[in-house]
């Protein structure tokens, strides 16, 4: 990408659910429309001649204060919540992001090094733990059965990296069970979490939820995935209140369980919370 533009233009793969082409196109209209209107720019989507499924979404921006203002249009933030129901998002460019520590795109983190780890008495798994740490015996696993290990994307792995490096960071005196977690935005910005535990237990809070309400502090409204990583021979899934949590604020994501080997599994989280209670039922 030349550097003239490497200020003001972000490009995002696009990958659709079968047949769900006309409201994507209707989808991205609105949200042309909104960045017209409002002087944040202009759209331009692009098919991949490779795959009739997959398009590119280029966002060239007036500046990089009117990208943020996007980011965090309450009129955007409908519309990029429709878009995940239907499609896959990479953001592969994103170069109208000012340079913040808090806020690096999945390419960022893959530079930064940065300590992580996890919590969580909701989570009674087993946790290995590496050769110089505790280990926790005698605890109940909970989690996904291992399989077969799936074809991980370079996206998928840099957000794992991601959740491993977070779980370095974890308070978890009572437990010693660290876990980490990566939430991928709509903007594609990376927000980890790490689980903090407390001597009340009751006040114990898990990686996935510090994650998101990190990410909602920050002015976050739409998110793509979350990865979770434990220390477990036995794929870690989140508990009853962060699958709450992720649901009532994220919408059906992505789910991406890991541990610190190779093991990786994805879910969608309607699967990991069929019939969910929210906002339809009050």
């Amino acid at each position: 990408m030349a550097d003239s533009h490497k200020g003001r233009l972000s490009v995002a793969i696009v990958e659709l659910e079968g047949g769900s082409e006309v409201a994507f196109r209707a989808i991205a209209a609105e949200i042309s429309l909104v960045m017209t209107k409002k002087n944040y720019g202009r759209l331009e989507i692009t098919g991949d001649e490779r795959s009739p499924n997959t398009f590119h979404m280029i966002r060239h921006w007036t500046n990089a204060t009117a990208a943020e203002a996007f980011h965090t249009d309450p009129d955007i933030h409908p519309l990029t919540g429709r878009l995940y129901q239907i499609a896959r998002v990479t953001h592969v460019v994103n170069g109208a992001r000012r340079t913040d520590s808090m806020r690096l795109t999945l390419d960022d983190r893959r530079r930064v090094v940065e300590p992580d780890r996890r919590s969580g008495f909701e989570r009674r798994s087993q946790d290995v733990g590496r050769p110089e740490g505790d280990r926790r015996q005698n605890n109940r696993r909970a989690g996904a059965r291992r399989g077969r290990r799936p074809r991980a994307r370079a996206a998928d792995e840099d957000l794992v990296s991601a959740a491993r490096r977070a779980r370095e960071n974890a308070d978890a005196r009572f437990s010693n069970f660290k876990v980490g977690a990566a939430l991928e935005t709509a903007d594609g910005s990376v927000i980890t979490g790490c689980n903090i535990e407390n001597a009340t237990y009751g006040l114990t809070i898990c990686a996935e939820r510090v994650a998101m309400f990190k990410a909602i502090s920050e002015g976050h409204r739409a998110f793509a995935r979350i990865a979770i990583v434990a220390d477990t021979p036995t794929l870690t899934p989140p508990c009853g209140a962060c699958r709450q949590i992720l649901w009532e604020f994220g919408g059906d994501l992505e789910v991406i369980l890991a541990n610190l080997q190779a093991e990786q599994a994805t879910h969608r989280l309607k699967t990991l919370l069929p019939l969910p209670f929210d906002a339809r039922l009050l």
